[in-house]
């Protein structure tokens, strides 16, 4: 007998979830599970859990304050949460061209460019470890070098006016070009009023002491890992805070750095708990 047109669908559709319910819901996972007991995948599968957390997730090693605790290596950035939340992974959307800051005497809209944030970071940094830690189109005091110009026909002829648009103070030029630099208001969109946008590179090294990955966070946020270069700009403090010698610490850093996956993907890291772990052993 033939079933009628609206029977036969819904058997059909019934059937189709059976089956993708039995394959992606039972099968799947189950192959899963498998291959994660397989030998050199069951201690990543069971999330590399060590007694002071995992080694596949960062975690800051700071005091109540959130300062810096001398003795141990610190990790890089990160905007997951407050830093290296599993539950808010997250990166923080700013790329190159972020340059301005949101000023505003409301912290709810206040709001740092990524420029500042890697400028501000690198003083930081630099002062934790007795480094110079300035860097290109960074101000002296942290902020990112920037001016909004101002031109008589818009993007030419004769500057009329030009502002720090990161500074409410005393801008980081008096002058620019003959004319004489304004601090930026609060509120103020300088760059919808008709300013050009004029990053200024400063006396800093071209080549920053601080490394790139001790002042951006990781697209994950949760990223264990920091550079070679990044851990050695540490040993000295390390090593001065342990009454270590610092061979030694080099040594450990050489124990805990990753090579490139398969020898040739991503860049060599130093797993940063797993470094503080051996240190404290």
């Amino acid at each position: 007998m033939r079933l009628p047109a609206w029977l036969a669908q819904h058997l059909a559709a019934l059937r189709a979830l059976l089956v993708l319910t039995a394959l992606l819901g039972l099968a799947y996972p189950l192959l899963l599970v498998g291959i994660g007991k397989l030998p050199g995948l069951s201690h990543q599968a069971a999330g590399s859990m060590v007694p002071a957390g995992s080694t596949l997730i960062g975690q800051s090693f700071t005091d109540a304050g959130g300062n810096p605790v001398m003795r141990y290596f610190q990790s890089r950035p990160s905007a997951a949460g407050a830093g290296y939340d599993p539950t808010s992974t997250a990166a923080g959307n700013l790329g190159p061209e972020s340059v301005v800051d949101t000023l505003s005497d409301d912290p709810e809209v206040a709001s740092q460019s990524l420029l500042t944030q890697v400028c501000t970071r690198s003083l930081a940094v630099g002062r934790l470890e007795g480094v110079d830690g300035r860097r290109p189109y960074c101000t002296t005091g942290g902020a990112g070098a920037v001016l909004a110009v101002f031109h008589r026909d818009g993007f030419t002829g004769p500057i009329t006016r030009v502002v720090a648009v990161n500074q409410t103070a005393t801008p980081f030029l008096p002058s620019y070009r003959g004319v004489a630099v304004e601090p930026a208001k609060n509120g103020e969109d300088y760059r919808a009023l008709g300013g050009v946008i004029t990053p200024i590179r400063g006396d800093a090294p071209a080549d920053p002491i601080v490394p790139a990955d001790a002042v951006t966070a990781s697209g994950s946020g949760l990223d264990p890992h920091i550079s070679p270069a990044y851990a050695l700009l540490q040993v000295p403090r390390v090593a001065r805070e342990r009454g270590l010698a610092e061979d030694r610490v080099r040594d450990l850093i050489a124990e805990h750095t990753d090579g490139r996956v398969l020898g040739f993907l991503g860049e060599p890291g130093v797993n940063v708990l797993t470094l503080n772990l051996a240190l404290d052993d």
